[in-house]
């Protein structure tokens, strides 16, 4: 068997996927990137979903459901006779992995089983073994598309901190501001400008609260971070206000540096003051070796933290989007605010990564694999590709015509516009698709794909009756055709087909898009062609 996958790190998930027979994997080598804020792979183990593409052209994901009160699940690797075997996430600080009073149910061990890749993803194996709602009404959060202040911080436009100092325990204003702090007033009221002209519904701030100047590098983290007070050039009272009356939600930000026993004695305070603004989702992280000192991202010390900070954001009427996160495993049933995730090797490696970013296939791979768990916040739609004025060793390996088609095929019920105001403000042909293209999906039909190659995926937008197409390639151009026979019949749809242009090429050309309008309806038929790293973005919009 193919098998695509990523080390058993009990700290992070954000690694490249690798592509092996189960004999030849070795995730003993992928120990200490230079990367991650936190990593362990104690044994020859992988994380799952793991997918495993048979020679006979059967397709299998193994995978974990409901995991609640537990310890993660790795997968041993018996090279020699070609088996796996479960090893859980434990801790440095207790003898036991998991601590339980009987009588208890484990989580679900999952196999799904495909004839082919598109099969994988249409499953709803995963979300279905969890129980049902248990919160009850959910119509106070809206699925939305969302910008924000982010990815000038990885590209160090601006910083997340403000240049304050901590004087007997207390952050103060001493007057040695830098004035590189992105989340002030007027930056973000920017963004909420940007958002209202374009169908976006939020705004993300990072960096908006006290404590960033020792967020990270530093042991002693708790009580660093304070998610009541922000710097001193960010009014949120003036932009909470701003952004009701151009009718935009601000996303709050909650970095916790994975000082757990900080967040949790404010997490009641924090939650209910987003609940004073009109706030309903918050993007929660957790950089960094996890405190107390010893327990693992993926122990079942943090799944019981980050299954009750779910719990309670719910009473607050408060979603949450978590960042270093425990993998998806079906919860979002059983706690519908639990929206979206990371959980894996996300766009800001394009920034910074000294590995050169993330390759052309890390997406194919992705849309079999992480997908399988459930909703991803992969922050796509990067419009400068090269951001050369930025970082000149980095930049994004797709094509821009990908990063249109990612909007449809990574799902999820929050997706970001994740590029800067002015490269969006420089291409509004490519900008439109992004303020066309739907959140919220009726139903969603894979029309192809295979693991680590392609996928083209179509989803209908809920009350609209639009549609949305996305196809992705690796390095490798694809061209194929596509039934429309997806789409209403005796309806007439106009396609507005984003794709590569002829030149068009993820390192050479990778900003060459070219843009076609036509009539069709299910009886037509489109031939797609895909550039190297490209992709191809569709809206069907019901006539």
């Amino acid at each position: 068997y193919k098998t695509f996958w990523i080390p058993g790190d009990w700290d992070i998930y954000e690694h490249l996927y690798n592509t092996t027979k189960i004999s030849e994997i070795d995730a003993l080598s992928k120990r200490d990137h230079p990367n991650l804020a936190q990593t362990y792979i104690p044994n020859n183990a992988v994380n799952t979903p793991v997918t495993m593409v048979g020679s006979n052209g059967l397709h299998l994901s193994f995978h974990e459901a409901a995991l609640v009160d537990y310890s993660e699940m790795t997968l041993g690797i018996d090279k020699d006779n070609l088996k796996m075997n479960s090893i859980l996430v434990g801790s440095e600080n207790t003898e036991y992995k998991v601590k339980r009073q009987l009588p208890f149910h484990t989580p679900w061990r999952t196999i799904q089983v495909s004839d082919d890749a598109p099969g994988l993803i249409e499953s709803n194996l995963i979300v279905n073994l969890n129980e049902p709602n248990k919160i009850g009404d959910v119509s106070w959060f809206t699925p939305m598309k969302y910008t924000g202040i982010w990815w000038e911080m990885h590209l160090n436009k601006s910083s997340w901190d403000y240049g304050m100092e901590q004087i007997d325990g207390k952050w103060t204003d001493t007057g040695k501001a830098h004035g590189r702090h992105g989340a002030n007033t007027e930056n973000v009221k920017r963004f909420i400008d940007f958002s209202a002209a374009n169908n976006i519904g939020g705004v993300l701030v990072e960096g908006w609260n006290t404590g960033w100047e020792r967020w990270i590098g530093f042991p002693d983290r708790e009580g660093v971070f304070d998610f009541l007070t922000p710097y001193p050039d960010y009014d949120l009272d003036e932009v909470t206000a701003y952004a009701k009356e151009k009718g935009v939600e601000i996303i709050m930000h909650h970095e916790t540096s994975a000082a757990t026993e900080t967040y949790t004695k404010q997490m009641d305070a924090a939650y209910a003051l987003m609940q004073k603004y009109g706030m309903h989702a918050v993007k929660s992280g957790y950089v960094g070796k996890i405190l107390p000192e010893g327990e693992y991202h993926h122990g079942q010390y943090m799944i019981n933290h980050y299954n009750s900070a779910v719990e309670k954001a719910a009473k607050y009427q408060v979603a949450v989007n978590a960042h270093e996160p425990i993998k998806a495993t079906g919860l979002r049933r059983t706690y519908p605010n639990a929206i979206s995730r990371e959980g894996l090797r996300g766009q800001e490696f394009n920034a910074w990564a000294s590995d050169g970013g993330n390759p052309t296939e890390h997406l194919p791979i992705v849309a079999f694999t992480r997908m399988l768990a459930g909703p991803i916040d992969f922050t796509p739609g990067i419009f400068n590709i090269k951001f050369n004025e930025y970082k000149e060793d980095n930049q994004v390996n797709t094509t821009l015509a990908q990063q249109l088609a990612l909007y449809v095929v990574i799902y999820s019920p929050v997706q970001m516009a994740a590029d800067l105001v002015e490269h969006y403000e420089a291409r509004p042909d490519a900008m439109q698709f992004i303020k066309d293209v739907g959140v919220d999906w009726q139903q969603s039909k894979v029309l192809n794909g295979e693991v680590g190659d392609y996928v083209t995926i179509a989803r209908e937008e809920r009350e609209t009756g639009n549609w949305f197409l996305g196809s992705i390639t690796d390095e490798d151009p694809r061209q194929f055709a596509v039934d429309l026979d997806f789409l209403e019949e005796g309806s007439t749809y106009e396609a507005t087909i984003y794709k590569d242009g002829e030149n068009a090429h993820w390192d050479f050309l990778p900003t060459d898009l070219k843009i076609e309008k036509m009539m069709v309806d299910s009886g037509s038929k489109l031939e797609l062609k895909l550039a190297p790293g490209g992709g191809v973005a569709i809206s069907f919009i019901k006539q």
